[in-house]
């Protein structure tokens, strides 16, 4: 089944009123929010940018940071790198669930889109050119995931004019926390006339904050109870984190008219502890009982081939992105509610749940193990008229294939056999799928500049194939 979107529009170019976020210190920003370079205050939509100079100077490094200056974005967050974002206040309903339905914000990382199922992909923001919020809905020329908007992270790109060197470091406190730092550096390097390599590498370290002070659970009070303490997970400042990764681009002019420029990128995140707090403990204190962390992890290759056909500007983009995630929960509170409840009702009967092999009685604890094995490989082809001229179009062909190999794995230590997922010993509930998720688009846009400040936008359509 096909599904064609259609609109006319007569867009007015007059000086944005949402450059409120466009960079003060900029002279001038030139946006590709149309798939063509315009100065930021020509683009007839909706759109916020943020400039190399102020993510600069207000020390942007995530997505946390640079939302904040982004009117349209908001985001609901519980730990760095598991985020779900929204513009506009339009949700797609999933709430970043991985098995609930695709985000309604694509993200894009230069050309290609990275947008991921259950938590957005959080690239570290160093040697970026631009910051760019679509407001939505932007399905002509971004498509799928982009109902609500669009948000690009623009890289600075190799340069054949001259080698260039930076490197940047920090030493931070958090407020009744840590000591947390970051050392960031980059590298242009012409190779001859006509290509470059771009070198840029990251290490951060995020100060925790939450404190995993000690206490004891109890359990099963009918039985003589069975109690469990956290002495061996006890930590002042508990959930740091660290991030490390690279990117490298090689452009390669091979004439006049064509430039091709592949690109990597590889970012580990490891987030150590819990980001939340129980406010029964204390101020940013509580109380776990097992192992938690999240390791985020992933790998992107990327390439752009850039030309003419006569006068039109054709342009391809492709990438294949790999991302990993495991993570381990304390699932205590759970337990705790659940052993309550079962008292309440029929007392021991209850406890069957949570017997060992031999019949005994045991400690009803539980963890969530977790992994997510995210792929995406997406392909664009368009084409475009020249920018000069009163009439112009943008067209061209969109497909994109992503899967996701979820794993959760809820355990209790020594449950019996019997009682556990047939073949998991010890696993009381299992979480197993395997998703896929298929895109396939045509895409058009005309657009008439009636006089030089109102255009007449007579064609826009995506079609989903």
């Amino acid at each position: 089944m096909a599904l064609l979107l259609a609109s006319s529009a007569i867009s007015i170019s007059l000086p944005a009123m949402a450059q409120d976020a466009a960079d003060a210190f900029d002279d001038e920003i030139v946006v590709t929010a149309q798939k063509r370079e315009e100065n930021l205050q020509d683009v007839p939509i909706s759109i916020q940018a943020l400039g190399t100079k102020k993510l600069d100077q207000l020390n942007v490094t995530n997505f946390n940071d640079f939302s904040k200056m982004l009117p349209s974005v908001s985001f609901q967050t519980t730990q760095p790198g598991s985020t779900t974002v929204y513009m506009r206040g339009v949700a797609s309903g999933g709430d970043g669930n991985h098995s609930g339905s695709l985000p309604s914000v694509g993200v894009y990382l230069d050309e290609q889109p990275v947008t991921t199922i259950g938590g957005n992909l959080d690239v570290h923001v160093y040697d970026i050119a631009r910051i760019e919020s679509l407001a939505g809905p932007q399905g002509t020329l971004y498509g799928a995931s982009s109902e609500a908007g669009t948000i690009r992270i623009i890289t600075n790109k190799p340069s054949t004019s001259g080698f260039e060197g930076r490197v940047d470091g920090e030493i931070n406190t958090v407020a009744k926390g840590g000591i947390g730092g970051r050392l960031e550096g980059m590298i242009n390097a012409p190779l001859n006339e006509s290509a470059a390599i771009r070198l840029v590498g990251w290490y951060q370290h995020d100060a925790g904050y939450i404190d995993n002070v000690a206490g004891t659970r109890s359990f099963l009070p009918t039985a003589g109870g069975i109690s469990v303490n956290n002495a061996a997970f006890v930590k002042k400042d508990y959930n740091d984190v660290d991030i490390f990764g690279g990117r490298a681009a090689l452009k390669i002019d091979l004439d006049d008219d064509w430039t091709v420029t592949p690109t990597l990128l590889y970012q580990d995140q490891r987030n150590h502890g819990s980001f939340g707090m129980d406010p029964r403990v204390g101020d940013l204190q509580l109380q776990h009982f097992a192992p938690e962390f999240r390791h985020d992890k992933f790998g992107q290759a990327a390439l752009t081939i850039e030309g003419k056909v006569g006068n039109w500007d054709l342009t391809y983009a492709g990438a294949y992105l790999d991302r990993k995630t495991n993570s381990s929960n304390d699932y205590i509170d759970y337990a705790e509610a659940y052993d309550a409840l079962y008292a309440s009702y029929g007392g021991l009967a209850g406890y069957f749940y949570y017997q060992n092999a031999a019949g005994a009685t045991i400690n009803p604890q539980q963890i969530v193990l977790g992994t997510d094995h995210f792929k995406k490989m997406s392909h664009e082809l368009r084409v475009a008229s020249p920018q000069d001229s009163s009439f112009r179009v943008t067209a061209g062909m969109f497909m994109q294939r992503q899967s996701n190999l979820i794993h959760q794995d809820y355990r209790v230590a020594n449950l019996a056999p019997a009682l556990s997922v047939n073949g998991l010993p010890g696993t009381l509930w299992l979480t197993q799928q395997k998703r896929v998720d298929k895109d396939y688009a045509m895409f058009g846009e005309a657009a008439f500049d009636i006089t030089p400040n109102v255009t007449l936008n007579s064609w826009r359509s995506r079609l989903y194939l």
